[in-house]
């Protein structure tokens, strides 16, 4: 382990943000990261960071940044239709779901390309085209940064909810989470291509029994067609969550707005896409500064090169206020704003 001091993070965080951290390693051991904290005993100063795709960096940060690059894939249990893995918590997602599909282990699929590591993905209960994480998840493991230990966390510990989990919120900075296990189909996989446009681009294909192949395949054509590479333009996906609203003020939107978009919920709410907010209140495709929001997806803030943490940050929040100045809808980050 190298501890490497007043160092930037620019490589470290997908909107590409030039920021510096006081001091930064990287740990690829549960070991590892219990000798960090034994010798930085002050839990409060220390940052736990993955991919860094989830996060919009504002400012300079007066503490220690862990980077959890903890590897590993491997199936610990086998069930009549089941199998369960233990994934290292530093693997990069989309590298995970890759080999879930070439081992024709089913769940995952949908959530291929979301950027980001499969430590953080709990955090976050990330979801696309119908699917959440809490739908495959079993448990975790994750060490409590102010003693050391390990501790295990089952579905009903992590309280999930929509883009969000305990550790966003009492545990929020309290836990590196090192090991994640997932409960994966190995035969009669339960296929979901009810969402979004994944039936449309398999009929294009004329797949009509498609694999879990093809469901991931449809899906990295979906998402490579609406987001940009981080690589090439610094973003952090989605920069929103969909706002849910009860059913009565989506009634009232409905006649005023009668082709706004939207998505019944069990729980009798209604689900209004953000891109769609905040695209018919003029942002897509719009450009300040050095920031703005995406040409082809509105919900994506984009850094177009130089811009800084604050620069977005003010553009998020004049998108927010006007999309609640027209529709009366209180839209929030899914990104974690530090």
């Amino acid at each position: 382990m190298l501890l490497k001091q007043n160092f930037s993070l620019k490589e470290y965080n997908t909107f590409g943000i030039d920021v510096v951290a006081a001091s930064f390693v990287a740990i690829h051991s549960v070991e590892e990261l219990q000798q960090i904290l034994l010798k930085n005993n002050d839990s409060e100063k220390i940052m736990i960071l993955g991919g860094g795709s989830n996060m919009l960096l504002t400012k300079d940060l007066d503490r220690l940044v862990v980077h959890n690059q903890i590897k590993g894939f491997e199936i610990v249990a086998e069930e009549k239709d089941h199998s369960i893995v233990a994934v290292g918590g530093g693997e990069n997602w989309h590298e995970f779901v890759l080999m879930c599909v070439e081992n024709d282990l089913g769940g995952v699929e949908n959530l291929s390309l979301i950027p980001g590591t499969v430590g953080a993905a709990p955090i976050q209960n990330i979801g696309a085209y119908g699917v959440e994480l809490k739908d495959v998840f079993e448990r975790l493991e994750a060490v409590e940064l102010s003693t050391g230990k390990v501790y295990t966390f089952d579905k009903t510990a992590c309280q999930f909810g929509y883009r969000d989990s305990v550790f966003k919120r009492d545990l929020k900075g309290k836990f590196c989470i090192t090991k994640v296990y997932f409960r994966l189909s190995k035969q009669q996989h339960q296929l979901n291509t009810s969402y979004g446009a994944i039936a449309q681009v398999l009929d294009d294909k004329n797949i009509n029994s498609p694999s879990i192949k093809d469901i991931s395949d449809a899906v990295i054509e979906i998402r490579q067609s609406k987001l940009p590479d981080p690589k090439v333009l610094g973003n952090s996906g989605s920069f929103f969550k969909n706002p849910e609203i009860p059913l009565a003020q989506f009634e009232d939107l409905q006649q005023r707005f009668p082709e706004i978009v939207h998505y019944s919920l069990p729980n009798g709410k209604v689900k209004v896409p953000a891109g769609w907010l905040i695209e018919q209140c003029g942002w897509k495709g719009k450009r300040i500064g050095n920031t703005g929001a995406y040409e082809k997806q509105a919900l994506v803030l984009v850094n177009y090169g130089g811009a800084t943490g604050e620069e977005v940050f003010l553009l998020a929040k004049e998108i927010a206020a006007s999309v609640k100045s027209k529709f009366g809808i209180t839209i929030t980050p899914e990104v974690n704003v530090l």
